[in-house]
């Protein structure tokens, strides 16, 4: 009977410190130290009643609006926070200063426009999503000197621009996601800061040109994403730092010519690994470099056949790589 109740007295005390509580609306995976909640009922962020040692908490599918601070508290040892497609609209500053082990935060899909200055520099995050949200301006001042952050994922927002300053914090960035915005310009030198860069995504934004020096520091970038822009001129060095590339996607721009010797840097593409569809290709003389290039590496293009002459009247509709010599009045 004594060690009944001994053990029957410690669970209560282990349930009394948070340890096999659970909010209402969640799951809570004692062994995992994991936490789900995926109610939409849930108007409030569950921090009375999460266990103390969460260190994996998942939202989604709530009606949950803010965060802050106060309400992160509640679990010092989290180390993962995935809050996807609630309602979230603001958050508070300092929101990180509670859960210094943190290194994974995720706001997909939610209504988040206006952040704290202050609101990220609390924990040393390696991730950082803030996907399909309401953003128009990033800041600098979000995320502390330094930043410890690999993969950061602003894609989905509303920016027409990304401050050099906030690019100079991310030393160790491996992957930036900026596709799906208004972008207008990536400012010259920009990116110099990232020289551990692997993935940039800049796919599906207002992009007519690219800075001569834009990519001279990504030495080890190994795929670029820049189709549906509306690039239709590319300095003829934008590439030349990228032996290391090995997937580019130009496809759906306003490209009529590219200029001798653009591809030849990109020794490491993959099979299929350019893309060059849906471009307004001029195909007179000055396609020459584009024809040889083609002819010299067509497996490291991703359906040539659909690399289509644009003009002249008479080539309309032809695929670059079909034409001949003559065609495009080259001496033999």
């Amino acid at each position: 009977m004594k060690s009944w109740c001994g053990l029957a007295f410690f669970w209560l005390a282990y349930l009394c410190h948070g340890i096999l509580a659970c909010p209402p609306l969640c799951q809570c995976y004692h062994r995992k130290s994991e936490v789900v909640c995926n109610e939409v009922p849930l108007t409030e962020y569950p921090s009375e009643g999460l266990p103390i040692n969460t260190s994996q908490l998942t939202i989604q599918f709530t009606n949950i609006t803010f965060i802050s601070e106060e309400h992160l508290n509640a679990t010092p040892l989290l180390k993962g926070l995935h809050m996807y497609s609630n309602h979230l609209r603001s958050l508070s500053s300092h929101l990180l200063r509670g859960v210094p082990h943190l290194n994974t935060l995720d706001f997909t899909g939610n209504k988040l426009s206006d952040l704290p200055a202050d609101v990220f520099i609390n924990a040393q995050l390696r991730n950082l999503v803030l996907k399909n949200n309401l953003i128009e301006n990033a800041d600098a001042e979000w995320l502390p000197d330094n930043s410890n952050i690999t993969w950061f994922d602003l894609s989905g927002n509303s920016l027409t621009k990304i401050p050099a300053a906030l690019l100079q914090k991310l030393p160790h960035l491996e992957n930036l996601d900026l596709a799906n915005n208004r972008l207008l310009e990536i400012s010259a030198n920009s990116l110099d800061p990232l020289t551990k860069l692997e993935r940039l995504n800049l796919q599906n934004n207002n992009l007519d040109t690219l800075n001569a020096s834009l990519l001279q520091s990504n030495r080890n970038l190994t795929h670029l994403f820049l189709s549906r822009n509306k690039l239709n001129k590319l300095p003829q060095n934008l590439f030349l730092e990228l032996a290391q590339l090995k997937h580019l996607s130009l496809d759906e721009n306003q490209l009529s010519h590219i200029p001798a010797g653009l591809l030849d840097p990109l020794r490491s593409l993959d099979e299929e690994g350019l893309d060059l569809a849906a471009n307004p290709w001029l195909c007179d003389g000055k396609v020459e470099y584009l024809w040889k290039w083609l002819h010299g590496n067509k497996k490291k293009v991703f359906l040539p056949e659909t690399i289509i002459c644009a003009g002249p009247q008479s080539l309309v509709g032809r695929s670059v790589m079909s034409l001949t010599k003559s065609e495009l009045n080259l001496q033999s």
